[in-house]
């Protein structure tokens, strides 16, 4: 009897944690492919779970901060989602390498030509953005999250420092500090580059090894010849003289 009861407690417990930490991996969330350093570019990732069993997911719609526009916007091409960006006029223009910019990217939706994000699976909406402000620690963007029976999942309630995450929370970008050297670039940026020399290095390397085995090879097969022909030159002169005897 004593033993039903803690199987019991304890299946209930499970039950609760799984109910609470549900919706902790089921929102939509952004991350950035590397870091996201303030002043700079990045490559961020929207991540879509399907939540629904008997629906996929054939919309998401993101809409960009009008508080911190962001110039440049560049979807990934996606195997079967069509993608449209929208820009829209600025309040105060941006000035951008030199150049006044006017207008900014106020929306991106992408529509599944096909199955979308089937229940179950999840997927990766990838952008290249920039240039990141420098004057603010994160950047929320509200989110609308289509299904096939024509659900809308509004995933536009922006989390509040010291309060309980709300019920849709919009995904949020944290912004890192940018490097004491002024460099903004990403770590993903620094590792393909990092990855890039070390590849010319090994290939530089085995380069100048054949280079001197091959060096090597010539220089022994010369010796030989050589010592060949100076073995030869010994025999004939060798037979003469025993011929003379």
């Amino acid at each position: 009897m004593k033993a039903s009861r803690i199987v019991a407690a304890g299946a209930a417990a499970g039950i609760t944690v799984l109910a609470l930490s549900a919706p902790a991996f089921a929102h939509v969330t952004v991350q950035p492919e590397g870091t996201a350093a303030k002043g700079g570019y990045a490559v961020i990732d929207f991540k879509v779970p399907n939540e629904r069993d008997d629906a996929s997911t054939t919309k998401l719609e993101v809409n960009f901060p009008t508080d911190h526009p962001l110039a440049s916007v560049m979807p990934e091409p996606m195997p079967g989602w069509k993608i449209e960006v929208t820009k829209s006029k600025l309040d105060k223009p941006l000035e951008m390498h030199g150049e006044k910019i006017t207008e900014a990217v106020s929306k991106v939706t992408w529509t599944a030509d096909g199955k979308g994000i089937e229940p179950g699976y999840f997927e990766k909406f990838p952008l290249s953005v920039g240039q990141l402000p420098e004057d603010t620690d994160q950047l929320a963007f509200k989110a609308l999250q289509t299904y096939s029976n024509k659900e809308v999942v509004r995933w536009i309630e922006v989390p509040q420092k010291g309060q309980e995450e709300p019920d849709n929370p919009a995904p949020v970008l944290e912004l890192s500090a940018a490097s004491e050297d002024g460099h903004h670039g990403s770590s993903a940026d620094e590792d393909s580059e990092a990855k890039s020399a070390e590849k010319t290095s090994a290939e530089t390397a085995a380069s100048d090894s054949s280079a001197g085995t091959d060096t090597t090879a010539r220089v022994l097969g010369i010796v030989g010849i050589v010592v060949g022909a100076a073995g030869v030159a010994y025999g004939v002169l060798a037979g003469r003289r025993r011929s003379d005897a």
